[in-house]
């Protein structure tokens, strides 16, 4: 699916770098004074970033879909899903978030100090295919001046199991730059009996959505587990997961104030590769919610800071 859009938009790009899987260029480059034609790949990649820790596993180019296994051998020290899940599913795993919990966040973008408003809300518990599930909310709006140039008013809704922390359902519902795009995943895990609506995704165990990944990244114990993986599918792509531990005690300065904070470094890998061109790295407050309070992202259109706003409530 390609949705084109032109526009000029002032701003000079780094000498030497392909852009073209992302857009069209055409204009004066002395000037920086450029069209963009978008495809469908550079809008989806940048309302993904904006979708906050959607980010965390890759909203990608447009590609088939395809599902395929990942190599069930981790080295040790490294920790997965199956893991860190309770081998009781009756039973809930204790949580850093609680229900009612809502975040609000501040992006920045290239030369956009304001880029965009992000919210995450942990809204409620609900019985979704036969599963006890956390539902888990990311909303995304553009602000002025950008969003004459990049209107995005986004939804994703994650259903996350309780016990396992799988995805059970993803809904994305995009509204950007005047197309309407809505979309409900039932995740169907290999190898389990499962009735479920169509259209179902099969996936292997332990397989999380973008949003669901993020609030697994915050019941990991980072002090004792230097490493994350789990494969994470978003609609298109399947990729793996590779979250390290980079630093255990950092002071960072965000608009809700001053944190003491672990900083991870998230990588993606599709077929034993990684994938190259994009540098995540997330804060968690170092207090008992392990609050999300910082986001940073180098991708090849631009730099992305998404900052806790405000105290949590």
């Amino acid at each position: 699916m390609i949705f084109p859009l032109r526009f000029t938009i002032a701003r000079r790009f780094a000498a030497g770098h392909n852009y073209s899987s992302y857009f069209l260029l055409f204009g004066n480059f002395t000037t920086g004074s450029v069209r963009l034609k978008l495809t469908s790949a550079m809008r989806k990649r940048f309302a993904g970033h904006l979708s906050l820790m959607t980010t965390v596993a890759n909203i990608a180019a447009a590609l088939s879909l395809q599902i395929y296994a990942l190599d069930a051998q981790l080295p040790r020290g490294v920790a997965a899903p199956s893991k860190i899940a309770l081998d009781n599913r009756a039973a809930e795993t204790p949580m850093p978030f609680r229900i009612g919990e809502t975040l609000n966040y501040d992006v920045a973008w290239s030369a956009f100090a304001s880029a965009a408003k992000i919210q995450l809300c942990v809204t409620e518990h609900r019985e979704i295919l036969g599963s006890r599930t956390w539902h888990f909310r990311a909303s995304a709006h553009t602000l002025s001046p950008l969003r004459s140039l990049l209107p995005i008013d986004d939804q994703i809704d994650s259903y996350t199991d309780t016990a396992t922390f799988e995805s059970r359902q993803y809904e994305m519902y995009l509204y950007e730059m005047g197309k309407k795009e809505n979309q409900i995943l039932h995740f169907s895990v290999a190898g389990r009996p499962q009735t479920i609506p169509s259209p179902a995704v099969v996936v292997t165990p332990g397989t999380l959505d973008p949003l669901g990944a993020l609030y697994m990244l915050r019941q990991v114990d980072w002090r004792r587990t230097p490493e994350f993986r789990a494969p994470v599918f978003d609609g298109e792509d399947l990729v793996e997961m590779r979250a390290h531990l980079e630093a255990a005690k950092e002071l960072v300065a965000v608009n809700a104030g001053n944190f003491s904070a672990t900083r991870i470094l998230v990588q993606e890998y599709q077929h034993g590769v990684e994938v190259k061109g994009e540098i995540l790295s997330l804060w968690f407050a170092n207090d008992a919610a392990r609050t999300p309070i910082l986001l940073e992202a180098e991708i090849p259109f631009g730099s992305v800071r998404i900052e806790l706003s405000s105290a949590p409530y």
